[in-house]
């Protein structure tokens, strides 16, 4: 394996981090990580740090290295940008995605664990939202499976529209679940192949909020239909869509002004 030191002290510092906070890992099924190989490692998208836990969890079974696909904001800001590139992670141009598939699909054909968020952003109602098809179309096109990857209780670390103390954030536990590989022809229908990698992750996700170890029952981070006070997914929408408005409303100022 050859040597990436930035990466080395990104996880390194993840570790610790995770282990000052005394986070509770429980993980189940990382024996379908592949050990060698390209494969898009597709994921629940509940809070900020999943990519950091998932990358953490996949370290400590085979010490493989997880190139993430992010937004192309994070890797303009100066230092965490230099990072990210220097971790090879790909930058994604939300309005305009061809490139980032194109280098996705290469790193996959490289053999390279290719991490993505099929939800294409964080769902505030902790419940999994419509998927988008890229996971799917990037396995066909690469000729690699999926590994459908559930995260539950990492978003009471951090996750978007709520403020949550240290002491909160003290001794959670979070539960990972590792699914069988999905694997995908080249002429397999994206769409169908989304809605089983959707029905898979929503199985693998409801096991382990079934066996979670603190009952959620009128808590922030439980989802609504579960008996929390998480904002329903219409709510959720609502909100973020409200947001967006905001933002470009922002850059439309901002340009105007230049």
């Amino acid at each position: 394996m050859t040597r990436e030191p930035v990466y080395s002290f990104a996880i390194g510092v993840g570790r610790t981090v995770f282990g000052a906070l005394r986070v509770r890992q429980t993980i189940r099924g990382a024996q379908h990580l592949p050990d060698t190989g390209g494969a898009v490692i597709a994921m629940t998208h509940f809070g900020y740090l999943e990519f950091a836990l998932v990358e953490c969890a996949t370290w400590m079974h085979n010490r493989r290295r997880i190139r993430f696909m992010a937004k192309q904001s994070v890797f303009e800001k100066p230092v965490v940008g230099r990072l990210m590139r220097s971790m090879r992670h790909i930058p994604v141009n939300m309005k305009a995605g061809a490139d980032a598939f194109a280098a996705a699909a290469t790193a996959l054909r490289d053999g390279e664990l290719v991490g993505v968020f099929p939800e294409a952003g964080v769902s505030a109602s902790f419940t999994i939202r419509d998927f988008k098809t890229g996971a799917a179309r990037l396995a066909a096109q690469a000729g690699v499976p999926i590994i459908p990857v559930a995260v539950w209780g990492g978003h009471r670390l951090l996750t978007k529209n709520r403020k949550i103390t240290l002491r909160e954030r003290l001794n959670i536990p979070v539960h990972f679940s590792f699914g069988a590989p999905i694997h995908v022809a080249p002429d397999d229908d994206p769409a169908d192949t989304t809605a089983k990698l959707k029905t898979v992750m929503e199985a693998l996700l409801s096991e382990l909020q079934s066996n979670y170890p603190e009952d959620g029952a009128g808590k922030w981070w439980q989802p609504r239909v579960l008996g929390g006070t998480a904002p329903t997914p219409e709510a959720a929408a609502a909100a973020d869509a409200e947001r967006d408005r905001r933002r470009e409303a922002a850059r439309a100022q901002q340009a105007a002004r230049k």
